[in-house]
C-alpha cells in the first residue's frame, strides 16, 4: 500500500472515530442542550464539500472519512433537533 494512501487511511480513521463518544453519550442521555447546532451545521457543510473535493481528486480516504463523519454529524444535528 502507498504511504500517502495509508496516512489518508489512518488519519481518516482517526478523526471520523473521534465522534463516536459523542454520538453515543447523546444517543445514550438524549442531551444536546450544551451542542452547538451552528458549529455542527457549519461543520457538516465542510464535510460536503471535502467530500466532493474527494470525488475531484479520487481519494477514496477523504471521500469514506468524510461521507461517514457527515452521517454521525447528521445524526447529532437530529438530535438536537429532536431533543434540543
Amino acid at each position: 500500500m502507498e504511504g500517502n494512501l495509508l496516512l489518508g487511511i489512518i488519519a481518516g480513521s482517526l478523526t471520523t472515530i473521534s465522534f463516536l463518544p459523542q454520538v453515543i453519550k447523546t444517543y445514550s442521555t438524549r442531551q444536546t442542550k450544551d451542542i452547538s447546532l451552528l458549529m455542527y451545521l457549519l461543520f457538516s457543510f465542510g464535510l460536503i464539500l471535502w467530500t466532493i473535493y474527494g470525488f475531484r481528486v479520487s481519494s477514496v480516504p477523504v471521500i469514506a472519512a468524510n461521507a461517514i463523519t457527515l452521517l454521525l454529524a447528521f445524526f447529532i444535528i437530529g438530535m438536537k433537533i429532536r431533543h434540543g
